[in-house]
């Protein structure tokens, strides 16, 4: 007997086509698409190589000026996509990334790809940012500000973390670098004898005060209203070296605690652990060793930082988790430490201080004293809590953070490069991004920053490069 078959109904055939069709869609669709991020071969000529590793061969030879697209990084390496399905790796300082004036998407995905923390950035994530009023009108935070003290590292414990590491330290020069004048070596006076140390500086701009006091008191027998005019004269007397110090000591601990009172620490020890060994290492590579150095990751989703005085340094989540590496952490570090260093952020309040002072003169309202940190300086911050911290620096403090990062990062026996490697992230992202909104306010445009860079890489810092 023969084996029929009915016919199929043409409806059940094309059903039959339609699930086909369906279903071939939703596979393509859950194929990953490549991500790649545009850039530009900046170098004469530039070896790719086939891997992420000099003595690796070159599998082609891009000349300057030339398109590409990076579909990865790995350390201080970045992925190309090349013709014909084939990829190879070039270093991060030998192309540009492309500096886009608006988010596109997928500008900069490829490069995002690694994870610091928990959770990675994107272009679109969603973003709270700190911005001036916000951080204005936070209050001191005395829990959270312990908190981020209870994670300090020690310089012992960051030795160890940066040795497990195999990093070493490296003796680099750095001119620009401020010197405390403790750290001065003393000059002899006229008979021979070494000239007094910081310790008696600080006597004498004490006793100077003391003296602008005391004639103070003296003009008042004669004409109390010139004395009152004169009477908050003695905050424009200059403060010695230790003074200062004090002084930073004491203002540190006030912004911190407030940029805490608006975004408080990542729920992450280990987080929080990971940033004080790294940080440590690097401030131990410094001329300003001794600050008790803490820093702390905060919760927020831009990519932004804060250097207070006293060696208090907060970096964003948002900016931790653009991060692959120790190397970057300690370059994105290294350039708030430089700010702190040479009192950036202090010679801000400090500027404001004098400016009070010298009002407070002509109107005899306002007086000094109860502790270094002068009540001008104190008032000011009452006044505009933690938004000082995004008061604009001048373009060439800015700068020299970013040479700062590439200084330390090669004491502490790390690449220059991963700084320069972390700069080509946030220019990727766009100049538009809303990821790094209070950044461009306070901060030069990433492409002049990373021609800054570059011109440093080429110079002093060319034999670090390499490591």
């Amino acid at each position: 007997m023969k084996n029929l078959q009915r016919p199929r109904d043409p409806s059940s055939r094309f059903a039959l086509a339609l699930a086909a069709l369906l279903l071939s869609g939703l596979l393509a669709a859950a194929t990953p698409t490549p991500q790649v991020t545009p850039a530009t071969i900046v170098k004469p000529s530039v070896q790719v190589h086939s891997k992420p590793d000099f003595a690796s061969p070159a599998v082609t030879t891009l000349t300057e000026n030339a398109q590409v697209n990076v579909i990865g990084q790995q350390g201080l390496w970045f992925k190309l996509g090349l013709d014909g399905g084939k990829s190879g790796y070039v270093r991060v300082n030998e192309i540009r990334v492309a500096y886009g004036s608006k988010e596109t998407g997928g500008l900069g995905k490829a490069l995002f790809t690694g994870k610091a923390g928990k959770g990675r950035v994107t272009e679109t994530a969603s973003v709270r940012g700190l911005d001036e009023s916000s951080l204005k009108a936070a209050a001191f935070n005395p829990v959270q500000l312990q908190q981020m003290e209870s994670y300090r590292a020690s310089p012992e414990a960051a030795e160890q973390a940066a040795t497990k590491q195999g990093w070493k330290i490296t003796d680099v020069a750095y001119a620009e670098e401020y010197q405390p004048e403790s750290s001065k070596p003393k000059k002899k006076g006229f008979f021979g004898k070494f000239k007094s140390d910081d310790g008696s500086s600080k006597a004498t701009q004490a006793e100077k005060r003391e003296r602008f006091a005391a004639a103070r008191n003296l003009l008042g027998f004669v004409n109390p209203g010139l004395a009152n005019t004169a009477a908050s004269g003695d905050a424009l007397i200059g403060k010695s070296d230790a003074e200062v110090s004090q002084e930073e000591l004491e203002l540190g601990p006030m912004i911190a605690g407030r940029v805490l009172g608006a975004a408080p620490l990542v729920k992450d020890p280990a987080m929080q652990k990971r940033v004080n060994l790294v940080g440590r290492w690097v401030a131990s590579r410094t001329s300003r060793p001794g600050l008790p150095w803490t820093f702390g990751v905060i919760e927020d989703n831009e990519i932004n930082a804060f250097a207070a005085p006293g060696g208090y340094v907060l970096i964003t989540r948002g900016l931790y988790q653009l991060l692959t590496s120790d190397a970057e952490l300690a370059g994105v570090l290294g350039h708030e430490i430089g700010h702190v260093v040479q009192r950036d952020h202090y010679e801000v309040i400090r500027k404001q201080e004098k400016l009070g002072a010298a009002g407070a003169i002509a109107s005899s309202q306002i007086h000094t004293g109860g502790g270094v940190a002068g009540s001008l300086a104190r008032s000011y911050i009452e006044k505009n809590g933690a938004a000082i911290m995004l008061t604009g620096l001048d373009r060439s403090a800015e700068f020299r953070a970013d040479h700062a990062a590439g200084i330390y990062l090669a004491r502490s026996g790390g690449n220059p490069l991963a700084f320069l490697a972390v700069l080509q992230k946030m220019a990727a992202l766009g100049s538009a991004s809303p990821a790094m909104a209070t950044l461009y306010k306070t901060h030069p445009p990433l492409d002049k920053r990373m021609d800054a860079v570059d011109k440093q890489d080429n110079g002093e810092l060319a034999a670090y490069l390499d490591r």
